[in-house]
């Protein structure tokens, strides 16, 4: 089994929402200090959190079970679009630092 084309549909557009509010994610972070060493991996590891929350609950809904496969192919998704969660993590930093 693999993922069907409409759960991938639904990934992708979890993905760009958590982009597009990568900052509110920061700031949860930022409230584990001094806990946490890095802010941006864990803004990182907690939209990733998110978007898998959603990916399980998908299939949840569906009444299905992700099979190994799908986990697989699931972060494969998350491995081609880390590079823009972290962009957009890092880049509401330096946004925010510029209009100071």
């Amino acid at each position: 089994m693999s993922i069907s084309k409409e759960n991938k549909e639904f990934i992708d557009s979890l993905i760009e929402y958590y982009i597009s509010e990568s900052e509110s994610y920061k700031q949860i972070a930022e409230n584990f200090k001094p806990e946490v060493e890095s802010i941006p991996d864990t803004a990182f590891g907690i939209i990733t959190g998110c978007v898998y929350s959603g990916f399980l609950q998908a299939y949840q809904n569906q009444q299905q079970t992700p099979s190994l496969e799908d986990i697989d192919e699931f972060n494969q998704i998350i491995k081609k679009k880390a590079l823009l969660i972290k962009k957009s993590i890092t880049e509401s930093s330096e946004i925010k630092t510029k209009s100071k």
